[in-house]
């Protein structure tokens, strides 16, 4: 693998070895899958990059000092601005959370995209004193209010889609935290993550060369078989858990994230016990590099 353009001539052959072939797809996980399963080591001329696909691979791309280039929230580069978030951010955001459920808990039927998914990570804004200084200085982590407003909408579908889960929940509400990190797994807001290599780095099926664009397909590695057992299935008491959208850190960001969901959750459990969805509606994601439910019509009362 000397000269990326002619290796990527060689295996970029077909239609299957681009994303960006199957911009209509309705289910994109079968074209990850397809990557990862027959060609783990592939370039994708269109995108310009390799395709990395089983987690083995794409997980050490967000660790290893030889990729380099961007980060997720939770990365080595947000040691800046570690920490824990303070009570007061604790407090905003559940009383943000119980403000929106309130609000669309009378009405006979409510979107929870528009009206809750996409206010609630904004609710920050509201933060004041100590507060304001601990979010802020997770800088442009906190910022990125799309990819916590698809993983809060998948999220709770995920949750409302799976009655058994939702059942288990209600029962034990501690349980919020594994249902959020398992939503991450089976349907992350980013499915595709761009990095560059400084030096050649072995991956299944080859080397990658160095100075080298590489696609991290968390799609596709956050249901490797390899590493998770029927990976395609929602589970919240899953003992094989792990999820590539947030890194491991304790930056403020991951950390907002997770509260958005739980008392997200709790807040709508809270205001509308009986919560379902919509007659006839089932909730249907979209998107090929980036995921979520557009809508997420609901009957307030059941």
């Amino acid at each position: 693998m000397r000269d990326v353009g002619m290796a990527g001539r060689a295996l970029s052959r077909g239609p299957a070895l681009s994303l960006l072939a199957h911009p209509g797809t309705q289910d994109p996980y079968r074209v990850y899958q397809r990557i990862r399963d027959t060609h783990p080591l592939a370039y994708d001329r269109y995108l310009g990059a390799w395709l990395l696909g089983r987690y083995a691979d794409v997980a050490p791309a967000f660790t290893d000092p030889r990729f380099t280039d961007g980060h997720r929230p939770g990365d080595p580069p947000c040691a800046s601005h570690h920490g824990t978030l303070p009570r007061s951010v604790h407090e905003v955001v559940e009383r943000t959370a119980h403000v929106l459920a309130r609000r669309i808990a009378k009405r006979r039927q409510a979107d929870l995209v528009e009206e809750f998914c996409r206010w609630l990570p904004t609710g920050t804004a509201g933060v004041r004193g100590r507060a304001v200084r601990a979010v802020t200085l997770a800088g442009r982590c906190v910022t990125r209010l799309t990819v916590r407003e698809k993983a809060l909408a998948s999220f709770l579908a995920n949750v409302l889609d799976h009655p058994e889960q939702l059942a288990a929940l209600r029962e034990r509400p501690e349980l919020a935290a594994r249902a959020w990190a398992e939503s991450l797994r089976r349907d992350p807001p980013v499915l595709v993550v761009l990095r560059r290599t400084t030096a050649e780095v072995p991956v299944t099926g080859g080397t990658l060369p160095a100075g080298a664009a590489v696609a991290c397909l968390i799609g596709a590695a956050g249901r490797d078989p390899e590493r998770f057992r029927d990976p395609d299935r929602f589970d919240v008491l899953r003992d094989d858990a792990g999820q590539l959208t947030f890194g491991p850190g304790d930056c403020p960001a991951v950390q907002l994230a997770a509260l958005e969901a739980e008392y997200g959750l709790r807040a709508l459990f809270d205001a509308m016990p009986a919560l379902c969805w919509a007659e006839g509606f089932r909730p249907e994601a979209t998107g090929l590099l980036t995921r979520a439910p557009r809508t997420l019509l609901v009957r307030p009362g059941g």
